[in-house]
């Protein structure tokens, strides 16, 4: 299994390493890759991470999961990369999954990825999930995109990719292995 999460200037930190943390746990190939064109992203609380590549460097085309975390400039940098904005419409094209938090899923409905689909995401950009019925849950799959509400939701997002992907058992396992599950 490989998820490509996708980093930019002003990204919410919390929701991409909770995330990569629970799938890595499972065993899930996580690569950091950065639109910024430089592999230091500078997260919205002022965190530097490094990517491990560029996104001019990966071909989305082997991975089963692309994977965009959310926050604020971070979503706008996201959906501003063309190179990414492609990566996502033919990953969809295929079948594959798509997951995005916070704001992030908004980069999907402006994309057109969302209709006909249920989606959540953080409060306030429910109006930039054109063509979904927005829930307000936490964690919403519907078909191929997994979406989910904030910083908060973030290890239920990871637990929830690795049902996906793995099994029950093991988003349990993990769940449990980081105190997360009883």
């Amino acid at each position: 299994m490989k998820v490509y999460a996708f980093l930019a200037d002003g990204m919410e930190e919390v929701e991409l390493l909770a995330v990569t943390d629970c799938l890595t746990r499972a065993g899930v190939s996580v690569e950091m890759v950065s639109v910024m064109k430089r592999t230091e992203v500078v997260s919205a609380h002022g965190v530097t991470i490094l990517a491990d590549s560029l996104i001019e460097n990966v071909d989305a085309a082997d991975a089963d999961v692309l994977f965009l975390p959310g926050g604020m400039p971070g979503t706008t940098n996201l959906g501003n990369c063309e190179l990414l904005t492609d990566m996502l419409k033919a990953q969809a094209a295929a079948g594959r999954r798509i997951a995005a938090i916070c704001a992030a899923p908004s980069v999907l409905g402006e994309l057109g990825l969302l209709n006909g689909k249920r989606a959540t995401c953080y409060p306030g950009f429910e109006g930039k999930l054109y063509g979904a019925t927005a829930t307000g849950e936490k964690v919403v799959t519907d078909g191929n995109i997994t979406t989910a509400k904030g910083m908060g939701a973030a290890i239920d997002l990871g637990l929830e990719l690795i049902r996906l992907l793995v099994s029950e058992e093991e988003a349990v396992k993990v769940g449990k292995s980081i105190q997360y599950l009883e």
